[in-house]
């Protein structure tokens, strides 16, 4: 990304651009899909700048995954709150979110657990980690809401279908995961729902 003649340099304008290009062709290249020198090619930047702002292409990798999680839970956050104040209309609302997202042509799968599978290092685990302790932390959110007995235990169990309906619409098929997960999670939300009364006898 070249400088116009008689502009000033933002160091920060130029780091969010390089974050901003680098997410795309990562997430449609893979981590390791793509060396250094075509990065840079491809980025419009050179390799000094990449360095300068990010220290390593492992780095720059780090920022890329770190801010994907921020979008894409902030992504999921909205579609909740957009629901209104009902958990069953909320957690419809992520998967309904999920299954547009499956249907676009540039969907890859979830970056953040490619590239766990991807980059076995602890750096990007930790971050995968992270972001799927996030999503846990909405999905827990919801089912305490609900009255669900175990929220925790169903927070794990709907997390395992959002991950599940993201791997299957990956690699099998794009038109039905996000439906079909969504119908088994207001069923587990249901049944969790039917807690029982307290023990008066």
């Amino acid at each position: 990304m070249p400088v116009p003649k008689g502009s000033t340099i933002d160091p920060a304008r130029t780091r969010a651009a390089i974050l901003q290009a680098a997410t795309a062709l990562l997430y449609e290249r893979g981590l390791d899909g793509i060396g250094v020198a075509e990065l840079c090619t491809r980025l419009g930047v050179s390799k000094e700048t990449l360095y300068r702002h990010f220290g390593t292409k492992d780095g720059l990798v780090e920022a890329v995954l770190e801010a994907r999680s921020d979008r894409v839970i902030a992504w999921v956050e909205a579609a909740v709150a957009a629901a209104g104040d009902e958990p069953a209309a909320q957690l419809a609302a992520v998967f309904d979110a999920l299954q547009h997202w499956y249907e676009e042509p540039a969907f890859r799968g979830c970056a953040l657990v490619n590239a766990a599978a991807q980059h076995h290092v602890p750096q990007v685990r930790a971050i995968t980690a992270r972001h799927l302790g996030r999503h846990l932390t909405l999905l827990t959110g919801i089912a305490d809401r609900a009255g669900a007995a175990e929220p925790g235990l169903l927070g794990r169990q709907l997390l395992m279908l959002v991950e599940g309906a993201t791997v299957v619409a990956a690699h099998r098929d794009t038109r039905g995961p996000g439906a079909e997960a969504r119908a088994a999670a207001l069923t587990l939300l249901a049944a969790a729902r039917e807690r029982p009364g307290p023990d008066t006898s």
